[in-house]
């Protein structure tokens, strides 16, 4: 199995310093930006794995969100704060010179995936929601999975060792798929006292009640226009394949494909699998 480094050969790693933020972006290719957003807690190596792969079509970018990374760690605005992410996003665009792009978001990214698709409609030619979260869920299945996830995020960044960030990662690839390298990538970043703090005001405000109330409803999905690809997973946590259908029958102008044999990662999980799909979405 190629290593994070071998995976990322030809690519080249850039910060972009916009208005309000300095972002970290790994990227290759040319042509329309696919902007590819990683999970909560995780970094622009997220999409280590399809980059390479996805530059036939476009110029993928992965990036570091705000709080996250090697990307900055500006103060969390009172309010809606998530709302952050999407300026970073947008800057991000107006950096390269952008007037669209395709989006692709996993976990947290599809949530800043819909708000653009949402609210800053004419910024977005496609979004591809990869095991999203961010919608109000229509089953509470996945309660164990969420207390899991909040108990091993905060077990490592409390004390970030190799046992408890494996920990964590396994919680995103029960199936298997992560590997030493990852794990001493992930306990770099965690270890770095500027992102540590940064997350762990993150994942307060994500654990919060007050958090329920910035999740999308039926009536704020429905108005999403840009054509969308729900790639979801067999095994996603919290919000498994039935809440991808829900989304579907509510998103007007989308498709569903399912992964197998995946968990919350299917682009590191299955990136063959993941990239064609993709590709074949994009050039549609």
């Amino acid at each position: 199995m190629n290593s994070i480094h071998t995976d990322l050969l030809g690519t080249e790693t850039r910060y972009y310093q916009t208005k309000n933020f300095r972002t970290r972006v790994l990227e290759t290719g040319s042509g329309t930006p696919l902007l590819l957003m990683h999970g909560g807690g995780g970094h622009a190596e997220t999409y280590s794995r399809n980059l390479n792969r996805l530059a036939s079509a476009c110029r993928p970018m992965s990036f570091d969100f705000i709080w996250h990374g090697l990307s900055s760690k500006p103060k969390f605005r009172a309010g809606n704060w998530l709302k952050q992410f999407t300026e970073q996003t947008l800057e991000l665009m107006d950096a390269i010179g952008a007037d669209k792009a395709i989006l692709e978001g996993e976990s947290l990214g599809g949530w800043i995936c819909m708000d653009m698709a949402i609210n800053h409609p004419s910024r977005v030619e496609k979004i591809i929601l990869n095991t999203a979260w961010g919608m109000k869920l229509h089953s509470n299945k996945g309660a164990a999975d969420y207390a899991a996830l909040r108990e091993t995020s905060i077990n490592a960044l409390m004390n970030p060792t190799p046992e408890l960030i494996r920990k964590r990662l396994d919680w995103l690839m029960p199936l298997g798929g992560v590997t030493d390298e990852l794990v001493q990538l992930r306990l770099a970043l965690w270890s770095r006292e500027d992102t540590r703090a940064s997350l762990k005001e993150y994942y307060e405000k994500l654990f919060s009640p007050e958090c329920d109330k910035l999740l999308f409803d039926d009536a704020a999905l429905a108005k999403i226009k840009a054509p969308t690809l729900l790639l979801w997973s067999e095994k996603n946590p919290v919000a498994g394949v039935e809440e991808a259908e829900h989304l579907k029958s509510i998103i007007r102008n989308s498709e569903l494909y399912v992964i197998k044999g995946a968990a919350h990662w299917p682009q590191w999980e299955r990136p063959e699998e993941h990239d064609r799909e993709v590709l074949r979405f994009i050039r549609k």
